[in-house]
């Protein structure tokens, strides 16, 4: 299912992929417009805030000479750990289901997981906790494509609305992003290394 390449890719689109406390809800064929109509309006506020605290965690480079560089620096790391505590306050009082591999995008998603297995052809919510200070998940409503026997399951998902599938491709963008300047960065901070073993031979 995850080739490992550096684009993460779904349905022919780029996916967002990470290893995430997943589950899956049975719903009946017939849905109420009223509840799709809340997932909606909630995903859109967790997808957000998702993005706020991504934001708030990849801080371009400051210039040292600006004013107040270092007072929003000491800010920043304030945050960090303030997320980090309710993070764990969250996860000890709210259990949230096992984190498995998965891969999604407005489109639908693939993963595994180890409970019962939905059939091919049912409806559900797959609720998905992005991170651990977000309280809600995102709930994408969709229909089981295949199952496999090693529990790999495959769903598309009914449009989530414009907004929300914005804020997913958006989601998967920045994700792709810091892939790649990681990978640039591994690169990159191997050559000294190797150099150095090198003459340490």
């Amino acid at each position: 299912m995850y080739d490992g390449s550096d684009t993460i890719v779904l349905y022919e689109e780029l996916a967002y992929q990470d290893v995430l406390p997943v589950a899956w809800r049975p719903l009946p064929d017939t849905l109420d417009a009223d509840l799709s109509a809340a997932f909606g309006d909630a995903n859109v506020r967790v997808l957000q805030a998702c993005a706020a605290i991504e934001e708030h965690g990849h801080i371009e480079k400051q210039d040292e000479n600006a004013p107040h560089a270092a007072d929003l620096l000491r800010m920043d790391l304030k945050l960090s750990v303030l997320l980090d505590l309710v993070g764990r306050i969250l996860a000890g009082n709210q259990p949230r289901p096992p984190a498995t591999m998965i891969r999604f995008n407005a489109l639908g998603a693939t993963w595994r997981s180890s409970a019962a297995l939905p059939k091919p052809g049912a409806q559900g919510t797959l609720e998905i906790y992005l991170r651990e200070c977000l309280p809600d998940p995102l709930r994408l409503i969709g229909r089981v494509t295949n199952v496999t026997a090693e529990g790999e399951i495959k769903a598309r998902f009914l449009p989530p609305g414009e907004a929300t599938a914005d804020l997913l491709e958006k989601l998967s963008f920045r994700r792709h992003r810091r892939q790649i300047a990681g990978t640039h960065l591994f690169r990159n901070s191997q050559l000294p290394v190797y150099f150095c073993q090198i003459f340490e031979r």
